[in-house]
């Protein structure tokens, strides 16, 4: 194996998948509620050589070199920072202020249907009165929200014909009445939150819901917290990279082409 074409190959890879997530953060700079994503790097383990039979250090090999075999990917993370409210005046729009997270009754496309957490508070009342979020899904009360029960008594509900308001603590009031309220949870570790998609989070096994103390304001988004500049500067920085990982390959192909057409004449 040519170590160099091994590294400036893990190199690139590694510099693309960073790459992947860079361009995920700024496809989403606009969906509220969107947390950002980075990546770190690590390097693979050195593989030591050593001298086989070595007995002149109290019977213990001596080693001659440590080898670098490039890097990988060391863990993508998530930024739990809080994003900037965006003012919308709609009744149906929350966002969140402080730790915390929308439970969810969702339905996937086969029929199963499970609890999803999001931080995205753009939502729809139906004809039924019923709180959804802009796919249909149902949000829960504060009940099933921290009991994980979707059972369908647990789906927000208001009468649809009359205007209402939901506090700072997630009580919606209707002519001046609390007719219901809105599920707010936090997890106690946030390492076992896991992306499902569509703006949505699973909970693994091992996590556990508590109550949270995050406060909700009607009348607008919470916004992702991307920055789009750092973004694009992160990207043009990573592209040098892969670039660079390139050259490596070409000199060392460049190399190897002398090494076969001209030492070997020799």
């Amino acid at each position: 194996m040519v170590k160099g074409l091994y590294t400036g190959y893990t190199g690139m890879v590694n510099e693309q998948k960073r790459l992947d997530v860079v361009a995920n953060n700024l496809a989403n700079a606009a969906t509220s509620g969107y947390k950002r994503e980075g990546m770190v790097n690590q390097s693979f383990d050195h593989q030591l050589a050593i001298k086989i039979k070595d007995t002149s250090s109290d019977n213990l090999p001596q080693r001659i070199g440590a080898i670098s075999l490039g890097v990988k990917v060391g863990e993508t993370y998530t930024n739990w920072d809080q994003g900037s409210y965006q003012m919308t005046d709609n009744s149906t729009d929350l966002a969140l202020a402080g730790d915390g997270f929308y439970a969810i009754s969702f339905t996937s496309k086969d029929g199963t249907r499970s609890i999803k957490y999001t931080r995205d508070g753009a939502f729809t009342v139906d004809n039924q009165g019923y709180l959804r979020t802009v796919d249909g899904d149902y949000v829960l009360n504060r009940n099933g929200a921290l009991n994980s029960n979707d059972n369908p008594a647990n789906y927000v509900r208001i009468n649809p014909n009359q205007e209402f308001v939901v506090d700072n603590e997630g009580n919606i009031l209707q002519n001046n009445q609390v007719v219901g309220d809105i599920g707010v949870v936090d997890f106690a570790d946030y390492n076992y939150i896991s992306k499902y998609g569509e703006n949505l989070y699973d909970l693994v096994n091992g996590g556990q819901v508590i109550a949270s103390n995050a406060s909700i304001e009607q009348g607008c988004l919470e916004a992702s917290n991307v920055n789009v500049i750092d973004e694009m500067v992160q990207m043009i920085t990573l592209s040098r990279a892969y670039e660079a990982g390139q050259k490596v390959i070409q000199t060392e192909d460049s190399t190897l082409d002398k090494a076969v057409n001209s030492v070997g004449r020799v």
